[in-house]
């Protein structure tokens, strides 16, 4: 399978099966396009119009080296590696705490109903907590190295448990040769001095809530009053990013209908200070105000563009910063197994409730259609388990003939059932801007070679 596409300039051509990226002329860009369907002797006829005769066919004579060399028209080799990799045993990686199910806040769009999960208000006590850490350890065989982020609601509001837990799992890291990374997801209206001094000492990555502009941060993350938390927040962030040597965190906000301009919030955000920003498009119910609808991709395809050219311009400036959604490693990046089955929900990484159940992700918390177990009984619904096991790229149709499909791994699982009802489904607009933002980030990796 080979994706072309032209984007600011460059003509880009990637062999999907292979990751080679080529950055291609005009007259190979397309003798390329039509190398399957037809021969050289009809490809020249149809190009040398255009083009010199001598041109397409050292063009075609570059695309056949590139071919035996495997760098082009590859065939795919990864399918029947899918029917092990379903049967492999898994182990518990990561754990997502659901340390408070409340918030100070009232966000439009929190698909967590205001930090209730559309449940009730709860608090994660310190022995549901460290149940989950002693099931953690016991569940993660060899691994050594375990992931727990702290996340609600608002995980400040459970504070205590929070710093008590981490040192359960300093102690239990010495006991049991393995190694914690605390991460925390705030909205920074209870950030103080000893919560930062805490965090730069034991967590290893911090995500900061904010989505941007003042107008477009306070319209959608309000107090439940209705005053806006942005002139409250960005002082605070501001000292926190810098205290961690402008590393470990992200500046990290979500884009509505309300703001399909974007590039303007991830750039407010860049102006601010912030070198390290993810500014992600709502998912949400398309009956919402705010929700994303298929009218609004043309635009945010070019606040896409622009955002990625402009980052282009600033490294030459020695402004850059980075943009989560157009990191991208092509010389190395993840193994296979994880390109084709995404973040492990449900099999490797879990979601605990304050009340100690077990559920896919944050995501499904609170659909007892996936409940898991619980702390205490441990995975009890393991078909549930087996299912999202057998969830990955081939087993989507439409990732199938997908050129984005090892760099998004076939996409969120939660977001394929909340619009289609089945994990394997696709959600198509979430898609659509997915591939999007591989060509760019693709894209400026060729702009970054060529400085």
């Amino acid at each position: 399978m080979v994706h072309q596409y032209k984007n600011n300039g460059y003509n880009i051509v990637l062999d999907v099966n292979s990751g080679a990226i080529h950055v291609v002329d005009d007259v190979m860009y397309d003798a390329i396009a039509m190398y399957e369907a037809q021969g050289e002797d009809e490809i020249i006829a149809a190009l040398r119009d255009k083009y010199d005769k001598t041109e397409i066919k050292e063009a075609l004579d570059e695309i056949r080296v590139l071919c035996d060399n495997g760098e082009l028209f590859t065939k795919d080799t990864y399918e029947d590696y899918m029917t092990d990799f379903k049967k492999r045993p898994t182990v518990v990686k990561a754990l997502c705490l659901h340390i408070a199910h409340d918030c100070n806040l009232a966000c439009q769009y929190c698909f967590a109903g205001e930090g209730e999960y559309h449940g009730r208000r709860a608090l994660m006590s310190f022995d549901v907590g460290k149940a989950a850490l002693d099931f953690l350890i016991a569940h993660s065989g060899a691994r050594r190295n375990l992931e727990v982020d702290f996340f609600g609601g608002e995980p400040l509001m459970n504070w205590q448990v929070v710093k008590d837990l981490v040192a359960y799992g300093r102690e239990q890291e010495k006991l049991h040769d393995k190694k914690f990374r605390f991460t925390l997801t705030t909205n920074g209206v209870l950030l103080d001095d000893e919560v930062m001094e805490f965090c730069n000492r034991e967590m290893g990555n911090v995500v900061l809530s904010i989505d941007g502009r003042k107008e477009v941060h306070d319209e959608m993350r309000p107090f439940r009053k209705g005053a806006g938390s942005y002139d409250l927040i960005v002082p605070k962030f501001q000292k926190f990013a810098e205290s961690r040597g402008q590393d470990k965190y992200y500046a990290r906000g979500t884009f509505t209908h309300y703001n399909l301009d974007f590039a303007a919030d991830v750039l407010h955000l860049a102006d601010l200070g912030f070198q390290q920003i993810s500014v992600e498009p709502v998912v949400a119910d398309p009956k919402e105000p705010y929700a994303i609808r298929e009218d609004d991709l043309p635009q945010l395809f070019e606040e896409y563009d622009k955002l990625a050219a402009e980052m282009v311009e600033r490294k030459k400036q020695g402004k850059e910063f980075t943009f989560f959604h157009f990191m991208i490693d092509l010389t190395g990046g993840p193994c296979v197994a994880k390109r084709l089955s995404g973040c492990g929900s449900g099999t490797e990484y879990l979601a605990v409730t304050p009340w100690g159940d077990f559920y896919p992700c944050h995501q499904f918390v609170g659909n007892e259609k996936f409940l898991l177990g619980n702390v205490n009984d441990g995975i009890t619904q393991t078909q549930i388990c087996d299912e999202f096991k057998g969830c990955n790229v081939y087993a989507k149709e439409k990732c199938r003939s997908c050129f984005a499909k090892f760099y998004c791994s076939g996409g969120c699982a939660a977001n394929a059932y909340h619009f289609t009802g089945d994990i394997c489904g696709a959600y198509d607009v979430g898609c659509e801007l997915q591939k999007k933002r591989v060509e760019c980030a693709i894209m400026m990796k060729a702009a970054e070679a060529g400085m």
